[in-house]
Formats: C-alpha cells, structure tokens, sequence
C-alpha cells in the first residue's frame, strides 16, 4: 500500500499539467526516480508516417532518439500490436530486441492506450536481467494508464489552444485585409500575417488566375524561390493547377518524392494549395511551403480554408476598387487615359527625377482639320476618328509610355527616360503611322500635328514643360501640320 499511495501521488502531478512537454517530463521523471530505471523513453505515434517515434527519452545511446518503430517492429512496436505490456527478462535472448541503450538487460515496453487505441509506448529499460518484477509491472502498468490520461489531456488542451490561436488569427488577418484596397499591399500584408500567425510553414505564395493563366503575383517567406513575380506556371502542372482545377485543397508533406512536381521554392518539402474561390468565382491559389516534412496535418485545412475565403474575397474587392480608380481615370470615348490621369503622371514623373535625375519628354499631338472633318462628315465619323487614331497611338507606344486624351482633339505623351533624338524619332513614328492609316469612311488621309517639349531642357515644373509643348505645337500647325517641332527648335525660330 504505501508504494501504490506514493505512486498514486505521483501520478496526480502528471495529472496536474497540461503542457506536453512537462508531462513528458514528469513521465519520466517518475520512471527514473520511483522505479529506479537509468534508461526510460516515451513513444508517441505519428499517424502520418504510421510509426511510433520518440518524445522524450533519457539513458538511450546517442542518435538512437532517431529511431522509429513499425507496428510489431522491435519490443516496442510488439507491444503495441499485442496491445498489452511486453516484458523482456534478457534482451540477448529476444530476436525482437532492438538496441538503443548498450548497457541494457532487461526491457519492458507498455502501450499508452486510450480507449482500444495504441496512442504511445513506455519503453522501460534496465541493467540488470530480470530487474522487474510482478509488482513492479503492475505498478508500471497502472501509472501507464495514468500517464495515457495525462497524455490525451495534454493533446487536447493543446489542440484547443491551437484552435484559439487560429481563430485570433484568421480574426486579424479579416480585419487587416479588409482595411487595404490596393491588390500589391493587399498581398504583402497576407504573406506578412500569415507568417506571424501560423508557424508551420516557411513561405507564403498568391498565385493569380488572369486571363486564363495562373499568375505568380507576390511571396513572402525565407525560402529561395524558382519562379519571379509574374512568372506564368505551366498549364495543368504541379499541385496549385490540381487545386485550382479540382477547386478543393491539395496537402503534400513529400513533395520531392513526387512525381511530375513543379517546385516553386528550392527548399520545399511540405505544401499546401488552397483555391482561393470568392462567390463561386475563381480568384487564383494560395500556396504554403515548408522546408520540413509532414508540416501539415488534416487539421490545419479548416482553418486556412477559413483564411483562404477571407484572403480571396479581399482580393476581388481589391480589384474592384482598382477597375473603379480605373474608369475615373480612362476617357469615355476613346478608352486611353484622360487629362487627370495626365496630371497624376505628370506629378509623379516630376517627383521621381527630383529623386533620380534623368531626363525625360512629352508630346502634345493635334489631329489636323479635326473640326473641318467633323462639319464635313459628321461627328459620329470624328469620334470614330478619335477613337482610332487613340489605338494607333496606344499601339506605337512602349509599356513604360503614358498616351492621355487632353480634351478635344488634342493628345498628351508622355515618354520617360526619352530624350533628344530618341524622343523626335518616336514622335515622328506616330504621325507616320496616322498618316498612313485608312481611316474607314474618310475619303483623305487624316495628319496630326506634334510639339516636342523635354525635361529638364525645356522646363523643370509641369506649367514651363505643358508650356514648351503648346509653343511648339502652334509652330508645328502655323507651319503647315503634319509635321513634328521641338521646343528648342521654337527658341532658335524666334532668337
């Protein structure tokens, strides 16, 4: 009796925590002390791998914590298949026995059971052949039990303030995503969140569906990544195209013994693709990596779920907003940029070259006789007209370019790191091209006229540079249109 009242008294501070860690702790603690055993360990079993690995251990040989058991494989793995405590007096004697401490003689291995469910192994070990007696297994026996109570109530209170954590998460991740409008900020701040929230995975990736291509747009994370920003990933390729097509989520925790996998980061082992789908709509695919395996469990799916429906609606009202900013800045008629957008790129161009000086032009452009053509045909045909001669500039024109409608007939250029002759000749392939076009319904051809101004050689604020322009506009027109003038060629004229 006084042996089990000390034992039960042990037992109570096992009981007592529900730290895993401490319960582990205090496990062995108890084995070594109570039962006087110089080598003990605590198995737990690893659903994903189908194996009892080790949590805890003391006295084992170095590197032997490496080990792992098949069920039956080794006393240990035997016990839990016979699902009742397996006791070993000689260990030289057993074939089953497999070392992991070099002074043992004698083993016991006792299941951890909850229920009708191997949950984990004791795994007491001893010095001496047949050091444990009927006594002693019983005793050992019944603080298993004990010590299986304490386990699952470790793993619950664990998952529970997991899931407390998760749901913190996914409650800031809602209220920080909601709060941005732009899409590139938008995609920084869910990589930066997620992160900070979850701590199983070691990158964050949003892929996009554009066009009918899945669109690498943002990352974050500390792994090496294979792809750039904007790079388009192979039709029906690797785990993300499984995700968008199948519109479910795709866990990996191998993703290297795959075959036919498209890596994205160099050092990925465990990943996880989740559809980002808002009102049924398909928005693209956030991917999560790790460079460990079996980082993800079935259980990680529903929240990030959760997180996944937030993050994809986030998006589309993102690019909602980013198609209305759009249209306040896109011209009715002709579908190019408007004066305001002008205006805008205007101001950002100047503020850049105050940052990086370097030189840059604009081009106001002027369709020639454009009221003669509209008396003569009829303002259906000049809007037309307008409209057209919009595509044409559009289509002659760098991306980096910015074509603007300024009002009426009148067109705005702007043309950065462009200068000198390099800026002429871009202004000349323009009303080259509008020359030669065949406007439909206009018997004769339809000219512009173009004024050249350039920063800073014509003007250093955007009042001196519209300026410039406009002077050199008039002088191109007064001296018979279809033709392109420079602002300096204006001051040499009237030197």
């Amino acid at each position: 009796m006084p042996k089990l009242a000390i034992l039960y008294d042990a037992s109570q501070v096992v009981l007592a925590t529900f730290d895993l860690d401490e319960v582990l702790r205090q496990i062995l603690t108890i084995a070594r002390d109570y039962f006087h055993l110089p080598t003990a360990a605590i198995l737990l079993y690893d659903a994903k791998s189908e194996r009892f690995c080790v949590r805890s251990q003391v006295g084992w040989d170095p590197g032997a914590e490496k080990l792992s058991f098949a069920l039956g494989q080794g006393l240990q793995g035997a016990a839990a298949r016979l699902k009742r405590p397996l006791y070993v007096p000689d260990v030289a004697r057993d074939p089953r026995y497999i070392s992991t401490a070099a002074s043992t003689r004698s083993q016991v291995a006792i299941p951890l059971m909850l229920r009708d469910q191997v949950v984990g192994i004791l795994d007491c070990q001893s010095d001496e052949p047949a050091h444990f007696d009927s006594e002693t297994l019983d005793l050992l026996t019944l603080f298993s039990t004990q010590a299986s109570i304490a386990l699952q109530n470790a793993r619950l209170y664990s998952l529970e303030r997991r899931r407390a954590q998760q749901l913190e998460a996914i409650n800031a991740i809602t209220s920080q995503t909601t709060a941005v409008l732009d899409l590139d900020e938008l995609l920084a701040t869910v990589g930066r969140l997620l992160l900070e929230s979850f701590h199983n995975f070691d990158q964050v990736a949003v892929l996009l569906w554009e066009e009918d291509k899945l669109v690498v747009r943002a990352f974050e994370g500390k792994l090496t990544p294979i792809f750039e920003r904007g790079a388009v990933l192979p039709p029906g390729l690797g785990l993300s195209w499984q995700a968008l097509s199948a519109r479910k989520t795709i866990v990996a925790n191998n993703v290297p013994a795959m075959a036919g996998y498209v890596a994205g980061f160099q050092e990925a082992v465990s990943e996880i693709c989740l559809p980002l789908i808002s009102f049924g709509q398909t928005v693209g695919v956030l991917v999560l990596e790790s460079a460990r395996a079996n980082a993800f469990e079935e259980a990680d799916a529903q929240p990030l779920e959760s997180v996944a429906d937030i993050v994809a609606t986030a998006i589309q009202n993102a690019r909602y907003f980013d198609r209305v900013r759009q249209l306040a800045f896109l011209d009715g008629l002709t579908g190019i940029f408007n004066r305001r957008h002008f205006e805008q790129r205007m101001s950002e161009e100047l503020g850049r070259s105050d940052r990086y000086p370097s030189g840059w032009s604009m081009i106001m452009i002027d369709i020639d006789h454009f009221k003669k053509l509209n008396d003569e045909f009829g303002h259906l045909l000049g809007d037309e007209v307008l409209r057209q001669v919009s595509a044409l500039l559009a289509q002659q024109l760098r991306a980096p370019d910015v074509v603007c409608r300024y009002g009426g007939e009148e067109f705005a250029i702007l043309l950065p790191e462009t200068t000198g002759q390099g800026a002429r000749n871009v202004a000349e392939k323009l009303r080259r091209a509008i020359e030669s076009y065949h406007f439909p319904g206009v018997p004769r051809p339809v000219t512009v006229s173009a004024g050249l101004a350039e920063f800073p050689k014509n003007g250093k604020t955007r009042d001196e540079l519209v300026k410039a322009a406009d002077a050199a506009l008039y002088v191109a027109k007064q001296g018979g249109r279809n033709r392109v003038f420079a602002a300096s060629e204006v001051k040499k004229l009237f030197a």
